[in-house]
Order: structure tokens, then C-alpha cells, then sequence
């Protein structure tokens, strides 16, 4: 089995997982969260999303949390944004990277973004060529790369159209997003087998949700094909609005634990990650949704003999 000695985990707990709260999560806790975050070893932590607050109100504060973080000078704290008007609500607020986001279902894109696949990329095209004339980094999302919630079945080779299309923009790096959790491993190596054949692998990540418990066995499956960076969220949270039924990302506490149970390094202190997971999860008074940071603080609570 050949597996990348090293994982770039890129969090997106602060963005993806909360932005489908029901109710309003304070911008302090979100602060404290992040901040969290940044003092774990994780290099890439998604701090939010310049989108309308109409459609998307959890992240209508994102401005504000970016301004009152404590960025790490080693860390990077990316944020989407989906149109032009997203950009320079970026810009004022300093941003230095940015992600946009597209899809390989036409159905979801229209539901999402209220527009073609091909309509998308030309907007985003229009938005990257404007961030990197201004110093900024661009990082590319494909949604329902293994199952659309309106569509069912998705071709690789549509997935492959639109990661090419956002590499030729300029994005970094293209994160491949399985936005139901509907995918199997076999399926996740077959999709980027096919994306691989037009993107190189090394600019390829994966963003798989577990609706059906399948998330990790999934990134195993595509780690061994030299996929090297793999989002996720703090707790499991999130979801999708537009996928209903869609639970949340796979947590970041499971995939460093298997991570580190495989060798591989990721720079990331499980511990601290662990305590972060506690502390949303209290905050949103629920039960947390990482089984490895569950049992890492139950472990902690355990008198010594």
C-alpha cells in the first residue's frame, strides 16, 4: 500500500460546519474557535465565507471574525466567495486567499449558485483573474463529485471538466467535495482516477461527508492514489443546505487519528484538536461528532492509578 508520508488537513469546521446551524452561533465563539484552531499545528483553516447573509446568515459576520482572529504567519485562513461582489468584501476586509466553488451536477449548481455549470465558471473565472491581479491565492471547490442529491450518479468525466476548467483559472489546488456522503471507496478511487487523468494529483484534495459512515474508508482509498490534502470538520459539523439529508464532514479528530495510525505525518497536536472539537460542541450544546475525540477526553478524565 503506497500512502503520502505527509497529509496537509485543511479545516473547514469554522466555515462548512458552521454555516448550516440553525441558530445564530455568536461571533466570540467563533473567534475562540479559530483560535483554537490555529494554536493545533493546522496550516489551513477556512475562517468563513463572503456570501449573502439572505441565503447563508451564519456567515454574515465573517468580516468581523477575519478581522479579530489571532492569525498564526503559518497558517493560512481561506474564504469563499462566490461572485465579484464576494472578492472585495474580501479585499476590504484583507483576506489573502480566497475559494470558490463550483459543481459537476447541473441541478446542484443551478440550486446552489442560481446557475449553469458553464455560466459558474465563467464568473469564477472573472473573480480569479481579478484575486491574483491583486496577490491573492485561490483554492477551487467541486461539489457532488460522486452523487447529486436531484441528479443521483455523477460521470467522473464531469467532475474532471470542472477541476481542469479551475485549475486553468489559476486555482492551486481543487478540492473534490462528495457533498451527500453517498460515495464508496471503490467509487472515490474510479472519480479520481478520471480527474487525475486531467488535473496532476498533487493539486487535487478530498472533502468527503459521512452520511453513510464511508468518509474514511474513502480517504484511504484515494490517499492511495497520492492524494495528499484532505478537508474536514472539527466535530463532524456541518452539512449542506441545498443536500437534504446530507450529515455532516467527516471530523478532523477521526482523520488525524487514522492519519497518525498510518505514519503519516500531518504536524497536527490531536490533543489540542480534541479540546478545540469539546469546546464547539459545548458551545452548540451537543454531543460530539468525533468518535477519536470522544474517547480522547474520556481517556483524560480518567483518574491515574
Amino acid at each position: 500500500m503506497t500512502l503520502p508520508a505527509q497529509v496537509k488537513v485543511v479545516e473547514v469546521g469554522p466555515r462548512d460546519g458552521l454555516q448550516n446551524e440553525a441558530k445564530p452561533v455568536p461571533l466570540e465563539t467563533k473567534v475562540q474557535l479559530i483560535d483554537l484552531l490555529s494554536d493545533t499545528g493546522l496550516r489551513a483553516i477556512e475562517a468563513g465565507a463572503f456570501v449573502s447573509p439572505k441565503w447563508v446568515p451564519q456567515m454574515a459576520d465573517s468580516a468581523d471574525v477575519f478581522r479579530r482572529i489571532r492569525q498564526h504567519p503559518e497558517v493560512s485562513y481561506p474564504m469563499l466567495v462566490p461572485n465579484v461582489k464576494g472578492l472585495e468584501m474580501a479585499l476590504a476586509a484583507g483576506v489573502q486567499e480566497i475559494a470558490v466553488f463550483g459543481a459537476a451536477s447541473e441541478s446542484f449548481s443551478q440550486r446552489n449558485i442560481n446557475c449553469s455549470i458553464d455560466e459558474s465558471l465563467e464568473r469564477f473565472a472573472r473573480v480569479c483573474d481579478m484575486a491574483q491581479s491583486a496577490g491573492l491565492k485561490v483554492r477551487g471547490y467541486v461539489s457532488c463529485v460522486l452523487g447529486c442529491p436531484y441528479e443521483g450518479e455523477i460521470a467522473p468525466e464531469a467532475v474532471a471538466r470542472v477541476a481542469r476548467a479551475l485549475v486553468g483559472m489559476g486555482c492551486y489546488e481543487v478540492s473534490l467535495g462528495d457533498t451527500i456522503g453517498v460515495g464508496t471507496p471503490l467509487k472515490a478511487q474510479r472519480m479520481i482516477e478520471a480527474v487525475a487523468q486531467e488535473v496532476d494529483v498533487q493539486h487535487l484534495a478530498a472533502h468527503f461527508h459521512d452520511t453513510y459512515g464511508q468518509a474514511l474508508a474513502n480517504l484511504l482509498a484515494v490517499l492511495q492514489l497520492g492524494v495528499a490534502v484532505v478537508d474536514a470538520s472539527v466535530s463532524g459539523l456541518g452539512g449542506c443546505p441545498y443536500a437534504p439529508g446530507a450529515s455532516g464532514n467527516v471530523a478532523s479528530e477521526d482523520v488525524v487519528y487514522m492519519l497518525h495510525g498510518l505514519g503519516i505525518e500531518t504536524g497536527i497536536d490531536l490533543d489540542k484538536l480534541a479540546e478545540a472539537g469539546a469546546f464547539i460542541s459545548q458551545a452548540l450544546d451537543r454531543r460530539p461528532g468525533s468518535k477519536a475525540g470522544m474517547a480522547l477526553r474520556v481517556k483524560a478524565a480518567k483518574p491515574q492509578q
